[in-house]
């Protein structure tokens, strides 16, 4: 249970992605990319350091094998590459809610995990969780949008959640890697997005908000949040981290209100119920066995 209570953090992190990269403004997705992963490769570089009493094996640590570092690297650089393109050429909102269909693809995949099984609750824990995120997108009014390309940003956001959800189950079978290899995956991420921006986009000097935004996102939900994600999946419940994980697009939403890009209605606050029931429902597992442990002591 601890386990999946720190991945679980990663969820709180996450909710405030898409408000961040909103605000972050002109800066284009690359750039971007590599400005907020460069904090987060700092900040996975010293923890590492502290941990491994020094740089050098700390780089050790990063040295894992090719596939170890092609899933990192596909699952980090791949997702939010996807996941920042589809907010510039969709609407953000529903951009937003379609990308966190990978909860519901991380419950479904588990199943092909050694050990795992789908139990009811997970399954319902997960519709429900859906079902709350498909209200969201449809109660949104996006006619008139200026958004430059839907139709193509929607699709985007799609491969996004294949992305994510697959590196979310799949790493799950590389527990013997540590956590701070993290680290590395972030620093070829910093890598391949500064090159892609030298060759596709233009270098935008940040204003202050947008400067605070790209560092927010490398502090959080583009930050810390990968490590304890990563020590979730590996040692924790991942079919309960899924349907957790629908409590980040209701938050996510919850702070576009806050900023003004969604009013708030009847149809948001249906879709909380049934996002939180979800949640409760599918980590039934988790709280029965911390019932029955504090009975037993």
């Amino acid at each position: 249970m601890k386990a999946t209570a720190i991945g679980g953090i990663a969820v709180l992190l996450w909710a405030t992605l898409a408000l961040f990269t909103v605000l972050s403004g002109r800066i284009p997705p690359f750039q971007l990319l590599a400005m907020s992963f460069a904090v987060a490769s700092v900040i996975g570089l010293v923890w590492s350091m502290r941990r491994r009493g020094g740089l050098k094996p700390a780089l050790k640590v990063m040295a894992q094998p090719p596939r170890v570092l092609l899933l990192g690297i596909c699952g980090l650089f791949g997702y939010h590459f996807c996941y920042f393109m589809a907010l510039r050429l969709a609407p953000p909102v529903e951009a937003n809610l379609l990308n966190y269909l990978w909860p519901l693809l991380i419950v479904l995949f588990s199943a092909l995990l050694p050990g795992h099984r789908l139990r009811w609750f997970h399954l319902v824990g997960a519709l429900l969780g859906l079902i709350g995120t498909v209200l969201i997108v449809a109660g949104v009014d996006s006619e008139g949008s200026s958004a430059p390309a839907p139709v193509l940003g929607l699709g985007v956001a799609l491969i996004a959640a294949l992305f994510w959800s697959s590196y979310s189950v799949l790493n799950r079978r590389f527990t013997h890697v540590p956590t701070d290899a993290v680290a590395g995956y972030c620093l070829a991420t910093v890598l391949l997005a500064s090159v892609a921006h030298l060759v596709f986009e233009q270098t935008v000097i940040p204003n202050t908000t947008e400067l605070l935004a790209a560092l927010a996102l490398g502090l959080g939900p583009v930050g810390g949040a990968f490590f304890v994600w990563d020590y979730g999946t590996k040692q924790g419940d991942i079919r309960v981290l899924g349907a957790l994980s629908y409590l980040a697009p209701l938050l996510s939403t919850i702070s576009l209100v806050a900023i003004g890009v969604r009013p708030f209605d009847l149809v948001l606050g249906l879709a909380c119920l049934l996002t939180i029931g979800g949640a409760v429902i599918a980590s039934a597992e988790m709280w029965q066995r911390k019932s029955t442990s504090s009975a037993e002591n």
